[in-house]
């Protein structure tokens, strides 16, 4: 599937507090933690707690969630298939909308029982 300059917009607009419950929701009934929810967004964006608490608890939208964000050099890692997308095919003029994919398919690695160790890519060398 191609992304639309308006999926992009109405991922961008979207308030990243209301979405939130729903991601712990979702690794929760599968065994998992907010703090390893936590973890893995935290190892995408470089935020710290609290930074992330408030966007937690906060009105921002995506687009500035991401736009504060220094995503983990190892992002472009994480590849694969999340809402019909295939991340790696995501066009650069759509990065707010290819991060949020990326962030989803960490959180749905998490909720399926993968390893932490092989969430947080690491390069091998």
């Amino acid at each position: 599937m191609k992304v639309t300059a308006k999926k992009n917009q109405q991922v961008a607009n979207m308030i990243f507090g209301s979405i939130y419950p729903h991601y712990l929701k979702r690794i929760e009934k599968n065994g998992r933690t907010k703090e390893e929810l936590d973890q893995v967004i935290k190892w995408l964006t470089s935020y710290d707690d609290s930074t992330l608490e408030s966007f937690i608890n906060g009105k921002s939208t995506f687009r500035e969630f991401f736009e504060q964000a220094r995503m983990h050099p190892n992002a472009y890692m994480i590849k694969g298939v999340v809402c019909g997308y295939r991340i790696e095919e995501i066009e650069d003029e759509f990065q707010i909308y290819k991060q949020c994919r990326q962030m989803e398919k960490l959180i749905d690695e998490l909720a399926k029982g993968r390893k932490m160790e092989k969430i947080l890519r690491v390069e091998k060398k």
